[in-house]
């Protein structure tokens, strides 16, 4: 699968599906690769072409010294559109993935058909939180925050219920390159997207975790309301909805995207 330079760092991305069908990317949560949406693939692609990429930082992608912000982010994006020919897309993006669906649907709307922004948020007041947690990470090493960030991320029933789902996604977790979930980090640390929502016009579905303690209900609520006809849907999960509860996510998010 290609490499495809983005604004000087060398991003990751894999194409699935039929080539004639509508593009779909996906963009994944901070501390995941694309392999996070392996459920979705078989699902997705009867439907579209699939794109799934490693934000930079992350998986097999490469990381420029310097600051990473939610704009540097979203222009990676539009950089792998262009590197792939992809005109228009519909976009899926959950936590970190939905904060830069939004700034694309603000910056870049006639790029984007439709967008399901999925357990996120557009602000964090709580600076302090993030910055323990990046403290604690810079000190420790990505891995030792890996099980207690497992607790967040899915209910107690699902980890008790696949404990092999769970010991995956640890992994992945783990493997994350340290200076990547600092810097990814620091730019959700720093994202501030209300003035943003108002400018997004595309049709969009916001999927709001029930159970979600990392982008709380509430946070979803105001995505929801500011950005103009959005509707949302309330799943039975925690903060990664999309492995927790994939039959309802895949439901939602089709149901959504094929609706004409």
């Amino acid at each position: 699968m290609p490499v495809i330079d983005c604004n000087g760092c060398p991003i990751h991305v894999e194409v699935e599906g039929p080539e004639s069908a509508p593009a779909l990317i996906l963009s994944n949560s901070l501390g995941t690769t694309l392999h996070m949406w392996d459920g979705q693939v078989a699902p997705f692609t009867r439907h579209f072409r699939l794109v799934r990429f490693d934000r930079r930082g992350h998986g097999k992608s490469g990381l420029p010294k310097g600051p990473t912000s939610m704009e540097m982010l979203g222009r990676d994006v539009l950089a792998i559109m262009d590197a792939l020919g992809i005109k228009t897309a519909n976009w899926c993006g959950l936590s970190m993935g939905g904060m830069e669906g939004m700034w694309l649907g603000a910056n870049a709307p006639e790029r984007f058909e439709r967008l399901v922004l999925s357990n996120t948020s557009s602000f964090f007041p709580d600076k302090k939180g993030w910055n323990d947690r990046l403290a604690l990470v810079r000190e420790k090493g990505v891995p030792a925050f890996a099980a207690p960030n497992m607790e967040r991320w899915f209910t107690k029933g699902f980890r008790e219920r696949d404990p092999q789902a769970i010991a995956r996604v640890m992994e992945m977790f783990a493997a994350t390159p340290l200076d990547g979930y600092i810097a990814c980090g620091e730019a959700v640390r720093d994202m501030d997207h209300r003035d943003l929502l108002p400018r997004v016009k595309n049709p969009t579905l916001v999927i709001i975790g029930r159970y979600d303690p990392a982008t709380v209900p509430e946070a979803g609520e105001y995505v929801c309301k500011n950005i103009p006809r959005a509707e949302s849907f309330i799943i039975e999960a925690a903060h990664i909805s999309n492995i927790e509860q994939p039959q309802q996510f895949n439901d939602a998010v089709l149901g959504f995207l094929t609706r004409r």
